[in-house]
């Protein structure tokens, strides 16, 4: 299995670390590497991440970690890892449809 980010993913990730570094660009910086790292655990096992809640589609999962939500889509070969964002929001249906295209 071969691992993608969407555009969307990639910057929600920029938004975390430059928020975290207003306060600590390190604590920052490592933050972000274990969110990274934990993405990369699902290409071993793709079922690993719970169904999200607010779609209910098999193929749409997510991990958690911490108070993030790492929100990916299942494909045949491939894992695209859709967004990523803060757990007590709930999932907008736009970000992960759109960055589907």
């Amino acid at each position: 299995m071969k691992l993608f980010w969407t555009k969307e993913a990639l910057l929600r990730l920029q938004e975390i670390e430059e928020y975290i570094s207003k306060d600590n660009p390190i604590v920052a910086l490592e933050f972000v590497d274990k969110l990274i790292s934990v993405a990369e655990t699902i290409i071993e096992n793709p079922e690993r991440g719970r169904v999200v809640p607010e779609l209910s589609l098999e193929n749409i999962r997510e991990l958690l970690h911490r108070n993030y939500r790492i929100v990916y889509l299942v494909k045949k070969n491939s894992i695209d890892i859709l967004t990523v964002f803060e757990g007590h929001q709930l999932l907008k249906r736009e970000e992960i449809f759109k960055s589907k295209n």
